[in-house]
């Protein structure tokens, strides 16, 4: 079961703005495109989290360590908001469960043989484009 962490409203700055891109005459006027900024090193999350998030290579996060959302594919202004929301949720989720780690194992008698005996053949193909003894 995965474990989900849910952000609280409180620790999210959020900002209506005027949507890019065509879109006739209400684009002009009304501000239904959300900007949400969400600091990770004042959140609530858990500190193993926090780092995993700092680590990611995501252009939504900026050096200071904010996430920056902006949603502006709906017509109204509480479908971005749930948008944004749920994006952030999703990229938070993504790292909520650690890495599963690594354990080393040897190979195989059989891998051993094969890759062997691969050696063998590819020695005999080259030794064969040598010069001939006449």
């Amino acid at each position: 079961m995965l474990p989900s962490l849910q952000v609280q409203e409180s620790e999210v700055d959020i900002s209506a703005m005027r949507s890019q891109g065509a879109g006739g005459q209400n684009v002009n006027k009304v501000s239904s495109a959300i900007h949400l900024r969400f600091y990770i090193p004042h959140s609530s999350l858990p500190a193993d989290v926090k780092v995993r998030l700092l680590a990611l290579k995501d252009s939504r996060i900026t050096r200071d360590g904010a996430i920056v959302i902006k949603a502006q594919s709906h017509r109204s202004q509480e479908l971005n908001r749930a948008d944004a929301f749920g994006r952030l949720n999703e990229l938070i989720n993504s790292v909520a469960r650690p890495p599963k780690m690594r354990h080393a194992t040897k190979p195989t008698f059989g891998s051993k043989q094969r890759r062997l005996e691969s050696k063998r053949k590819h020695s005999e193909t080259k030794s064969l484009r040598g010069k001939s003894p006449l």
